[in-house]
């Protein structure tokens, strides 16, 4: 008597009975293949294409009935090389890169690669404050762009359609004032070892004030559409618990480290970019689910539009001060502007550079092409990113390009918490509970 073997549902032996794999097939021999356990254990696939993860993950789940038994996380499938190629390119260039892991937070990236830069070239005091506080400024914007994705996407994937549009509407308001200042929307390889790779064009201190004033009345009645309501607490509440322990024995920080009830943020602990003189409250919960990371993030945003507020007062008494470091050997590229055709050299600073100084001109050719040298070393720099700890380990041997450069991506680290967060919980609940890990694969996988 031959046994008939399903081609769609492999199964395997376990100390707890056979575990089926389903891949697809008929139904209906699938079932009766199942039915023959005494359990019923199903691994499925949910991913790596799936409208409810942040970029391309991929859960494997081990389910009993409705309840998950087991839970992993399958990554790499966005894999870009990113820290390797940064070793083929100058120091410079690697803001290039380094902008586009996290790509819905590439200023911290950049914030963390040229503070590490700084650091080894023994210039970190020596960066000018306007470029410093600029970097605030770009900083919490982003920081306010990036929670406009975590809030709009977590309530879109539990269901709430109205909540995602808004934030996406006030988000766009925010990358307005990015492509107003840098040229770009995402991805602006903006702030560069030394200072920043431009200065504010005319009016844009006064846009940023306007939109400060909209977003601070239009994130009030975001609020008003979830918070306090039982439809939302009731797919939020006391879902993805993680506690203290758990969450440091894991190392996960940022929103939910602060959901357990600790006050971590390195803007207040270990401070950087000046953060000790500005005025903020670190906000926690002590829920540890979905619901207090979802709140956590919904008041970090008037935190930001705060110190947004006072970086603008500063640049105002700032006005045409340096943004960039006084050493020519090092500020590059010099004097940009924007065209009518895009970012690129002032048309003055090419006459002058072309047509009165050929030292100039041959040092400009020599940092462009060539790069500056770092001293050789190592250090790590760390910075509070919307999803935490974001660290660069950068090492140098003493030349123009990176002998390596290595990230402690928040987003990595963080990911480790979804098996504790979601085995013994319904597959409806995981949804929620990876939406407040806010995981951005750009950063995991890079």
């Amino acid at each position: 008597m031959s046994t008939y073997t399903d081609p769609y549902a492999s199964s395997r032996e376990t100390t707890e009975g056979t575990v089926f794999s389903v891949t697809g097939g008929d139904w209906d021999s699938l079932v009766t293949e199942i039915g023959q356990a005494k359990e019923e254990r199903v691994v499925v696939n949910m991913g790596p294409q799936h409208p409810s993860t942040h970029g391309v993950l991929r859960l494997v789940l081990e389910l009993e009935g409705e309840t998950v038994t087991e839970v992993r996380c399958g990554i790499g499938y966005l894999h870009t090389g990113i820290e390797k190629n940064i070793e083929y390119r100058n120091w410079t260039q690697g803001v290039t890169f380094v902008t586009r892991m996290d790509y819905l937070s590439p200023l911290f990236n950049e914030a963390a690669y040229c503070l590490g830069v700084e650091k080894l070239l023994g210039i970190a005091n020596d960066v000018p404050e306007r470029a410093t506080v600029i970097r605030v400024l770009m900083m919490e914007l982003n920081r306010i762009s990036s929670h406009m994705v975590a809030l709009g996407t977590g309530a879109l994937e539990l269901g709430a359609l109205s909540p995602m549009i808004f934030c996406f509407r006030e988000r766009e308001k925010v990358l307005d004032i990015f492509e107003l200042i840098s040229g770009l929307r995402m991805n602006m390889a903006y702030i560069r070892p030394g200072g920043v790779q431009q200065d504010l064009p005319a009016g844009a201190l006064a846009k940023i004030r306007a939109t400060v004033k909209d977003l601070r009345h239009s994130f009030k009645d975001n609020e008003n559409l979830l918070v306090g309501n039982s439809i939302w607490i009731k797919r939020t509440e006391g879902i993805g618990y993680l506690d203290l322990a758990g969450a440091t024995t894991l190392g996960v920080t940022g929103p939910v480290l602060r959901s357990t009830g600790l006050p971590w943020d390195l803007r207040k602990m270990q401070p950087y970019c000046g953060y000790e003189n500005y005025n903020f409250d670190v906000i926690t919960a002590d829920t540890c689910d979905v619901y207090g990371r979802f709140l956590i993030r919904v008041n970090e945003l008037e935190q930001s539009l705060r110190i947004i507020e006072q970086a603008v007062d500063k640049l105002e008494k700032l006005e045409g001060a340096p943004i960039m470091v006084a050493d020519k050997k090092i500020a590059w590229p010099a004097q940009l502007a924007l065209g009518g055709d895009g970012l690129g050299n002032s048309l003055d600073h090419i006459r002058e550079i072309m047509g009165t100084s050929m030292e100039s001109l041959i040092h400009h050719f020599k940092l462009v092409t060539e790069g500056f040298r770092v001293p050789a070393g190592q250090v790590y720099t760390a910075i509070e990113s919307p999803r935490g700890e974001l660290g660069a380990h950068v090492v140098s041997d003493g030349g123009t390009r990176p002998f390596r450069v290595h990230f402690r991506e928040p987003s990595f680290n963080n990911l480790q918490s979804t098996s504790a967060m979601c085995e013994g919980s319904m597959v409806a609940d995981i949804i929620g509970a990876v939406a407040s890990i806010d995981p951005v694969m750009g950063g995991v996988d890079r």
